[in-house]
């Protein structure tokens, strides 16, 4: 078993949890994960360990593990989470980032627009794209804040959060839009409070879209 194996067998099983391909509660079978992913089952050790230490996965005494589990209280608890380091990290960043951060935000920006206005158009695009690039936004946002730990903290608390959105497939559509536009240009004014503003709306507007949107799906 080579390291490089094992990392990329856990990053596509974290990737698959994420992004809704295994689903929530659902038991985790060596056999089938073998097939899935052909690799031996330490390897699948290895990585569903590092997993469970994320939150993702839950370990089931000596029946082995399951993906973890949804709940409107997990999710508030990780949208309070996301909210209290995002709002840190941009601010800092909106203060000591420099002007490849501000490259960086407009590019983000600039992919993240075009797709969501597909989708408000009404094309069929692909969901897991659209959330690569309202996360890659979100974290250019922040990557001015000079704190790899911080970045590090965010990362983790963020795709668990985005995990709610992958299951429940939630857009917001226009509102969405609008509010990663001002984001936008509250970054490039340096406008801190302004964009502290904007997050913790957007923030909370996404999870009670969210939770309607499951409360939907499962009348």
């Amino acid at each position: 078993m080579t390291q490089s194996l094992a990392q990329t067998t856990y990053e596509k099983m974290r990737s698959d949890i994420i992004f809704g391909k295994l689903a929530p509660a659902s038991r985790l079978r060596m056999e089938e994960l073998r097939a899935r992913y052909g690799v031996s089952v330490p390897t699948l050790r290895e990585a569903l360990s590092r997993l469970a230490s994320e939150g993702l996965a839950v370990a089931e005494d000596q029946r082995g593990f399951a993906v973890a589990p949804i709940s409107e209280a997990n999710l508030r608890e990780l949208a309070a989470l996301r909210t209290l380091i995002e709002l840190h990290a941009l601010e800092r960043s909106f203060h000591v980032g420099d002007l490849e951060w501000k490259s960086r935000v407009v590019a983000a920006h600039h992919k993240l627009s075009r797709i969501e206005q597909r989708m408000i158009a009404g094309d069929a695009c692909d969901r897991v794209e659209w959330k690569r690039y309202d996360s890659g936004f979100h974290h250019a946002l922040i990557m001015g804040c000079g704190s790899a730990e911080l970045l590090a903290v965010h990362g983790s608390v963020f795709d668990r959060y985005l995990r709610y959105q992958m299951v429940y497939l939630t857009f917001r559509g226009q509102i969405a839009a609008d509010e990663h536009q001002a984001l936008l240009e509250a970054a490039l004014e340096r406008d801190a409070v302004r964009g502290k503003e904007i997050l913790v709306r957007h923030i909370e507007g996404g999870v009670e879209h969210a939770l309607r949107a499951h409360a939907a799906q499962v009348a």
